[in-house]
């Protein structure tokens, strides 16, 4: 399988939230991961950060852990990514954001990461 280099916003320690789960299959399943969060901390062997990656960090894949009410401040750093692909996590889907990646060619999914890695269709 493809090294796709995710970003995982929203992610946690807790680990019985979905975010926590989808770092360590993502890494299970050799992805490179870059995991946002308001509280540092690490799952797997992915150090959490606070800030938002640069473009050099070349993100294939963004998947969404946050609702809607709280992803306004990530629609322009996901845009400047110009990731592939956007995965809205149930929960999370966005209407209104999904139509503005689309608009500038980037693929907004509404899926569980857990099922495309589980089922190879990541």
């Amino acid at each position: 399988m493809e090294n796709k280099k995710t970003l995982v916003i929203g992610a946690s320690t807790n680990p019985v939230r979905y975010s926590n789960l989808a770092i360590q299959s993502l890494r299970r399943h050799k992805n490179d991961v870059v995991a946002l969060a308001k509280r540092m901390g690490k799952v797997a062997d992915v150090e959490f950060v606070n800030s938002f990656p640069s473009q050099k960090e070349n993100i294939h894949t963004v998947t969404m852990y946050v609702g809607p009410q709280n992803q306004p401040e990530f629609v322009d750093p996901i845009l400047s990514l110009h990731p592939e692909r956007v995965i809205f996590n149930p929960g999370t889907e966005n209407v209104e954001f999904s139509q503005k990646l689309r608009e500038k060619g980037i693929e907004a999914i509404e899926a569980c990461t857990l099922v495309l890695l589980s089922t190879g269709q990541y």
